[in-house]
């Protein structure tokens, strides 16, 4: 059983829509908080893998069953989560907000141009060249948040604006105390 008192940050958006970087500025602000948190990415977790996955639904679905899987080992042994993946279907997310406690969906929204513009892995150039079959934003769909908890303009925010966005609801949430 998780921890009543861990909370899981689940960061939802289209590749390069910031999650990761904003993941990684967010750990180490909400060290200063408290000392057991662990950012758990997409990449990593898929990398890790010992099944190599691809892009397909129900490859996406298993990377995803694995990533709450892991968040909620974490939980069970008192860490609060940072995961960013892109977790293109809403059933993905609800999958995470039914098994996992304290569950805040994070949208990073960015509009898929910009997305595109950034691009640090070449991915939306490869996809619109046929070299990735299926790829969210581009030959398969992602599906927003009808209501997220949280929700980061990544075209108008800085990353230090939108930690502090999640730092505030945290602390409006009473999962943290800010000083």
């Amino acid at each position: 059983m998780e921890n009543e008192n861990t909370y899981v940050l689940w960061l939802t958006g289209l590749s390069a829509s910031g999650k990761t970087t904003i993941a990684k500025a967010l750990k180490k602000e909400l060290a200063k908080y408290c000392d057991k948190v662990h950012h758990l990415d997409g990449d990593e977790v898929r990398d890790a893998s010992p099944v190599k996955l691809g892009f397909s639904k129900e490859d996406r679905d298993k990377n995803i069953s694995i990533a709450i899987d892991l968040t909620k080992d974490y939980q069970n042994k008192g860490y609060s989560v940072i995961a960013s993946f892109i977790s293109p279907y809403r059933e993905h997310r609800v999958w995470g907000s039914d098994r996992l406690g304290n569950f805040i969906e994070v949208f990073v929204d960015a509009p898929l141009e910009i997305c595109e513009l950034r691009d640090p892995k070449g991915m939306y150039k490869k996809a619109r060249a046929g070299e990735i079959e299926v790829f969210t934003g581009v030959s398969d769909p992602y599906e927003e948040p009808d209501n997220p908890d949280v929700r980061l303009k990544t075209d108008d925010m800085r990353v230090e604006d939108c930690v502090e966005e999640i730092i505030k609801h945290l602390a409006d949430k009473k999962l943290i105390s800010i000083l």
